[in-house]
């Protein structure tokens, strides 16, 4: 079962039903989110519009951290700490953009889009002395 973005479901500003006049395109279609999580990695290739290709992250267990003076560098994941997208993904574990992730190094908020661009990306909030 696939995700439809298609309009034709819609009704019409009286209320009525609309006729479906065409078939579903592939261009409506949709898909389920990646909800990454913390584990071996682990991820999807997914063919786009245009031939353009998107990697999906299902589990990873590094991110590339970068502090306040510029200086990145990739450590373990070792816990999700918080995540204020969604309560269940706070409670599951599932790695979103602005989760909060315990490393090594300290707490850090992800900034990339695990589930769009295949990779984990963050930023050092707190420091692991402070």
């Amino acid at each position: 079962m696939s995700v439809w973005h298609g309009d034709q479901h819609k009704r019409k500003d009286s209320g009525g039903r609309k006729t479906a006049n065409r078939k579903k395109r592939r261009y409506e279609k949709g898909f389920f989110p990646a909800e990454t999580a913390l584990g071996k990695p682990k991820s999807r290739i997914i063919r786009k519009h245009g031939g353009n290709e998107k990697v999906r992250l299902l589990a990873v267990n590094q991110a590339n951290i970068s502090d306040a003076s510029g200086k990145t560098s990739k450590v373990d994941i070792l816990r999700v700490i918080k995540n204020p997208a969604n309560v269940d993904y706070d409670r599951r574990g599932v790695i979103t953009k602005g989760t909060v992730i315990a490393t090594p190094l300290g707490n850090a908020r992800v900034t990339s889009r695990p589930g769009q661009d295949g990779i984990v990306n963050a930023i050092l909030v707190s420091k692991k002395g402070d």
